[in-house]
């Protein structure tokens, strides 16, 4: 098990009525910030902070639930003690004493069972710690959590909603997107096709009172929403480095219009500035961030300014490029921070290690650099954010091969890239909204197109799951069966068994286990695998003390076969015989050993993009893009990397818009 070795802050501060800071301390109220400051495997320190916004007070105790089991084991400046999950803190004596707007703190060694979070609700002497809005901001982007975006919809570039091959937007639609437990939904917006001309830039009526009929829908359901501005952001926005007092007028023309729509709606509708704000022809990075805050700034005060509603309505401001590179994140803070406005979101999106996300560069594995770059992005969003009490939204999250199909990653690992997302942002306490633009949930049928990823990131959303080093077990037709070991990642949890279908198997006989070593027996392999036709014999499930079982497929293969063959830069296949092995990946050199294909920095070209197998057609197909980056009349070897360990060698040669394949 690998643990989860992080710092998490808290700021619970509010009070039951409200307090001006110069009235008299006649009313109760408290602040508490509560933050983790170092944490090893099975312990951690904490800090507490209590800020007393009431009258004063003379001997205190705070009261709050461990919401994960923790408990403290050494405290200073305050006596700690625990009864099932209720921790008491009282003043050491010589602190007992808080004035009106005073603090006082104490710290304490805790221990923790995966994950460590942060408690919700502190109570200072029998009043519960709830006043301020910045509470209220953290409070409810996490009752936000699940999202989903509704993509490629009303953020289409098109004339409707339909323009990108998605149906209308139902009713019935929100209802399952409610009954699959999601919490909100991210409405993105296209308006260039619907604005007027200058220097008003009208929003076309029906449009705008679509969005506004769908964001209702939503809101009555108790759904959250966030509306935005989305494909905007290339399409006029970005041109401001050269038309800065043109896009400036028209991006104010468009949320002055926004505002006023929408400031009917109550406190569970949120409006974010501008979706993966860019700019071209910009003098660099600086300019871009400057101003990127030029349109932060302008969209938060036309908002407030309108008033009603959205005086203090939740609004989402991103990062450039929605990232999270630290730099960036920085940048963000400082604007944040200098508002002084205590209803503010941040947002970043991730969509993974690119090499796995769009399968290149040999990334075919969700693996250590892989979860690095998860757990680093994480982290700073955290430290830079949530850590001072500004809450995040990852408004959109997925794997960027998802833009093709749900293929281009292998299932199993896709499938751990999405179990550690979740349980990694909920140690972050990130709000997360998945991107959906009509590849996962069926927008009439309302069936999941994978049953396997959303039965994951359900679990992902409260617990961890069991997971392995793979979910393919192969075994050569060509050789006597013998036992297979794969590597359980637990993750916190415990093996409690293996099934064939609802057969349980017996440990010692059909399998067995030592640590996280799973061996499969050459017995029960032999007895599961039948006459051995190629392909998938058997599917075990393998099922943990929590959280969703593993899928394991039991295959037979024999080294696959190719063909010579012939045809054209926009038309080649090379017959395949997969004989049940499945494509990885695919390099492609010249003779002289230099790199060739698309990504010519890497020999392993992307998985769709450059080449891409049809076990049902028997060939495999190198793309038009592919050989528009191969040379005239250059031999390119072409090795075939299959999920076995089996690798196959076949060259082709490019003359001209024909194209000869040869296996020799």
């Amino acid at each position: 098990m690998t643990a989860v070795l992080a710092a998490a802050v808290a700021t619970i501060t509010a009070g039951l009525t409200a307090v001006d800071a110069t009235a008299a301390p006649t009313a109760s109220g408290c602040s508490v910030s509560y933050s983790v400051t170092s944490q090893w495997q099975g312990g951690f320190n904490a800090d507490v902070a209590v800020t007393n916004l009431g009258a004063p007070v003379d001997g205190w105790q705070l009261v709050w639930t461990w919401p994960s089991g923790q408990r403290s084991t050494q405290a200073w400046n305050a006596t700690i003690t625990t009864s099932g999950s209720r921790a008491t803190a009282k003043d050491a004596g010589y602190n007992a004493r808080i004035g009106t707007n005073a603090k006082v703190s104490f710290g304490f060694t805790g221990t923790w069972t995966e994950p460590n979070l942060v408690p919700t609700s502190f109570e200072l002497n029998g009043v519960l710690c709830t006043g301020s809005a910045s509470s209220d901001a953290m409070a409810t982007v996490a009752a936000m959590q699940p999202g989903w975006n509704l993509g490629n919809t009303l953020d289409s570039t098109g004339s409707d909603e339909t323009s990108w091959g998605n149906p209308r937007v139902t009713e019935a639609l929100l209802d399952q997107v409610k009954a699959q437990g999601f919490k909100s939904i991210r409405i993105p917006v296209t308006w260039s096709q619907h604005l007027g001309s200058a220097p008003g830039y009208p929003i076309e009526a029906a449009y705008l009172d679509r969005v506004k009929e769908v964001a209702g829908w939503a809101t009555a359901r108790g759904l959250y929403v966030m509306i935005n501005l989305h494909h905007d952001s290339w399409q006029w926005i970005n041109t401001m480095p050269t038309d800065h007092d043109g896009v400036l007028t028209r991006y104010n023309a468009v949320w002055t219009q926004l505002a006023e729509a929408f400031k009917p709606f109550g406190s569970k509708l949120t409006l974010e500035s501008v979706n993966e704000p860019q700019f071209a022809g910009s003098s660099g990075q600086a300019q871009e961030v400057q101003l990127l805050n030029e349109l932060n700034t302008s969209f938060r005060d036309i908002v407030r300014r309108s008033g009603g509603n959205n005086a203090t309505r939740l609004l989402v401001l991103p990062t450039l490029h929605t990232s999270s590179d630290q730099v960036l994140l920085d940048a963000l803070a400082t604007s944040i921070q200098g508002y002084n406005d205590p209803n503010l979101i941040a947002t970043v999106h991730y969509y993974g290690y690119w090499p796995f996300s769009v399968n290149v560069a040999g990334g075919t594995h969700f693996d250590a650099t892989a979860q690095k770059d998860l757990t680093d992005s994480f982290d700073r969003v955290h430290a830079t954010f949530v850590a001072r009490g500004i809450p995040v939204i990852l408004g959109e999250y997925g794997l960027l091969g998802f833009d093709r199909h749900t293929g281009t990653i292998q299932q199993g690992e896709k499938l751990k890239f999405f179990e550690y997302l979740g349980h990694y942002a909920r140690a972050k306490q990130l709000t997360t909204m998945l991107w959906d633009n009509g590849q996962h949930l069926g927008r009439t049928s309302f069936q999941w197109s994978d049953p396997e990823l959303i039965a994951q990131l359900k679990s992902s959303w409260t617990t961890r799951s069991g997971t392995a080093s793979t979910d393919q077990v192969f075994s050569a037709k060509s050789t006597a069966i013998t036992a297979k070991t794969i590597t359980l990642n637990l993750n916190g949890t415990s093996f409690v068994g293996l099934r064939h279908g609802t057969t349980e198997l017996a440990r010692g006989t059909d399998y067995t286990i030592q640590g996280d070593q799973l061996t499969l027996t050459a017995a029960l392999l032999t007895r599961l695998s039948g006459a051995r036709e190629y392909g998938t014999n058997a599917i075990l499930s393998a099922r943990f003390s929590q959280g969703v079982a593993w899928r394991i497929n039991l295959i037979t293969y024999d080294a696959p076969v190719l063909g010579n063959a012939t045809g054209t830069t926009s038309a080649f296949t090379l017959p395949t015989a997969f004989r049940g092995d499945l494509l990885a990946t695919m390099e492609a050199k010249y003779d002289d050993g230099t790199n060739a294909g698309p990504h010519d920095w890497t020999s392993y070209k992307e998985f769709d993009r450059a080449f891409a197998p049809n076990y049902a057609g028997g060939v495999t197909t190198l793309t038009p893009d592919f050989f528009t980056a191969v040379r005239d009349n250059a031999r390119v070897t072409l090795t075939f990397h299959y999920w076995s360990g089996t690798k196959v060698t076949y060259y082709v040669t490019k003359t001209a818009s024909t194209v000869t394949g040869t296996t020799t």
